[in-house]
């Protein structure tokens, strides 16, 4: 891990250690201070589908993730307060599994900051939270294109008087999809890691078995 990388999880470590100690409902939007970060409504209702999009190790393609449950987050590594809460989340979730549930499951971390999000820098930052987030990147029309699939909005905002130079307000849902590529649900922002873990279980028990000729 770079050092200015691990400067910045230290740093998003504390805050949000900070923010889920003071947490409340209006708190993603800064209360006391005015918002440094806002949460978008879905830019329509998602459908769902299938994408190919760059990491680390190369491209990453959803239809090649059958017969596994995918949970899929659109976010970038600069964001101050709402990816790392649900991040930290997720991991908990996984961690949770058993190692023959998780070997199920994956967790795909979109970047919807592209300028800034290497593929490298993904897999690192998503990577510190739990090896079985991968992070993804890819071309701006690319990820506009993904994003559209599963109605997942942002935009980026400039901060004037910021080190960071701008923000990318965005959509903080997150959408499973079942063992045979649909998208059966969104989970909002900050849902508990034990409504996660219960919602992935329910997916993985409801797979069925495929025979030779297609399903039974």
């Amino acid at each position: 891990m770079t050092r200015k990388l691990l400067i910045i999880a230290i740093l998003v470590l504390f805050g949000l250690l900070a923010w889920l100690l003071s947490w409340t409902p209006a708190g993603v939007d800064g209360a006391a201070g005015g918002p440094i970060h806002r949460t978008l409504d879905l830019a329509a209702p998602p459908t769902g589908g299938d994408f190919i999009l760059d990491s680390a190790s190369g491209p990453v393609d959803l239809a090649a993730l059958r017969g596994d449950v995918v949970l899929i987050y659109f976010g970038y590594t600069w964001c101050p307060d709402i990816c790392p809460t649900n991040l930290v989340l997720i991991a908990a979730a996984l961690k949770a599994l058993t190692p023959e549930e998780l070997e199920r499951v994956h967790v795909l971390f979109v970047s919807v900051d592209p300028e800034r999000d290497s593929a490298e820098r993904l897999a690192e930052y998503s990577g510190y939270f739990h090896p079985k987030i991968l992070g993804l990147t890819g071309t701006p029309e690319q990820i506009a294109e993904v994003a559209k699939l599963y109605g997942a909005a942002y935009r980026r905002t400039e901060l004037a008087d910021s080190a960071m130079g701008y923000v990318v307000d965005h959509s903080a849902y997150s959408y499973l999809v079942d063992p045979q590529g649909r998208l059966v649900r969104n989970l909002d922002h900050a849902t508990p890691s034990a409504e996660i873990v219960a919602a992935i279980r329910n997916l993985l028990a409801a797979q069925m078995p495929v025979r030779d000729g297609g399903p039974p």
